[in-house]
Parts: C-alpha cells; structure tokens; sequence
C-alpha cells in the first residue's frame, strides 16, 4: 500500500499553523505518481481527455448487484447532506447522502476493490458516503479539496490534511439529467451504474488544483445515486 504520511504528521495539532507548504505539496505530488500508475493496472480504467486536471474512468467497477445492494442501505440511512464549512442543510447541496462506515458486506466489498485501485492504506480514505438525488437536486460548481484559507481548515489539519483524490461510483441510471460536468475541464459524464471516476484534486505539482472544479447537475427525471469516497494526504479521523 502506498504510504502518503508526510514528514512530521505526528505533530500535527489545532493551531493557527496552516500546515500547507512545499514539503506537504511535494509529498502528494510523490504520492501521486504511484497511485496513477496503479489505477492505468486496474482492469478497465482509462485516463480522460481532460484540460488541466488528471480525470479517469473505470467501467464495470461494481456489478449491479453491487450497485443494488448499496442502494437500499443508502436508502434505509439517508439524511440531507451537508456541506464541509457550511450550515448543517446547504442550498448547494441538495441531496441526501448515507454514511456507509464498515461492517455490512456491501461495504466491505467496495472498500476492498477501492483499495485495489489506488493502492492507498484504507486509514487515509474517509467514510464511504452514499448519495441520493431526486428530480430538481444538484450538486453546485465546487472543489474538493479545502480551501486552506478558511477557518475550518484549522480543524480539517488535525483530521488528514488535504484530500488529494475522489472517487466516485454511479449506482445506477436516472432517466434524464443528474450528469457530472468538469467545466473547467471540458468533461461531462453520464451516470451508468457500476462506473466509477476517480480524479486527483491537486495539480503536478501537489498544490490544490482549481481546475478540478466539477457539479452533480440537476436530476430531470428519476433518482440517481452514487458512491464518493476521499482520500486525504494522512490517515483520515474524525
């Protein structure tokens, strides 16, 4: 497995110390390189054509039973999702997302494979997060990364330090919209259940990449869910 711990992580603690400099950026750039050389080994995974970020795509990572399994636990669990520095409930995120912590098979299978596919430990994935998006929800224009300027990230230095990479997993297919758009990127993709889209948030250079600006756009008709999982350049605790 891929160790991305950087130099001094046991030190980290709440200060006004933003913790974010060249040798924390040189230490995800390292990483990087080792988790893009895996995922180009994984069975059906190909790089997207995409401008100024490193987008990539793996067909058939779930089965559909798979998929349908995770569903009816999202299903069984969903709360209105939050948004990371925002109030509890966010117009800019209007889905319902599940915590999927491990224990049930479904999660477990598709911790298993995720590790496969990036070669990362799991103690530097955060929880797998389910979500749920009926006609009219969206996910708006944002990044993934943390913006080390805001005061959250105070406390986001003590839980993992920046997410380098995400995942996620189409679960299944609306019937019209609920797309995910790179626009920055020049990339739009269509949900089809089992797919998975991996990308890294920072440039070559390990620094936050603002060119992987992405949004869930709005459902027109159905119900679309997904899976998302993120990796931080630590081990991940809450």
């Amino acid at each position: 497995m891929t160790n991305i711990e950087s130099l001094g992580a046991n030190s980290y603690a709440r200060s006004t110390d933003r913790r974010d400099g060249q040798s924390e950026a040189l230490g995800r750039a390292n990483s990087a390189e080792q988790v893009r050389d895996r995922i180009l080994c994984y069975p059906g995974a190909v790089r997207m054509p995409a401008n100024g970020m490193e987008l990539y795509i793996v067909r058939d990572f779930l089965t559909l039973d798979e998929c349908a399994a995770v569903i009816a636990l999202i299903e069984a669990n969903r709360v209105p999702s939050p948004v990371v520095g925002d109030a509890p409930v966010s117009p800019h995120r209007t889905s319902e997302t599940c915590y999927l912590y491990p224990g049930p098979a479904p999660v477990t299978a598709v911790e298993t494979k995720l590790d496969l596919l990036t070669g990362l430990e799991p103690r530097y994935g955060e929880a797998l997060q389910g979500q749920r998006y009926a006609v009219g929800q969206e996910f708006k224009p944002h990044h993934d990364f943390f913006d080390t300027e805001q005061p959250y990230w105070l406390d986001q230095v003590t839980m993992g330090g920046q997410r380098t990479w995400s995942a996620m997993t189409f679960l299944n297919e609306p019937e019209a919209g609920g797309r995910t758009n790179y626009p920055t990127a020049g990339v739009m993709i269509a949900p089809k259940a089992g797919n998975l889209v991996i990308w890294n948030n920072m440039d070559e250079y390990g620094a936050p990449n603002s060119g992987s600006l992405h949004q869930g756009m709005p459902v027109e008709q159905g119900v679309k869910y997904v899976l998302t999982k993120w990796y931080r350049e630590r081990p991940w605790c809450q």
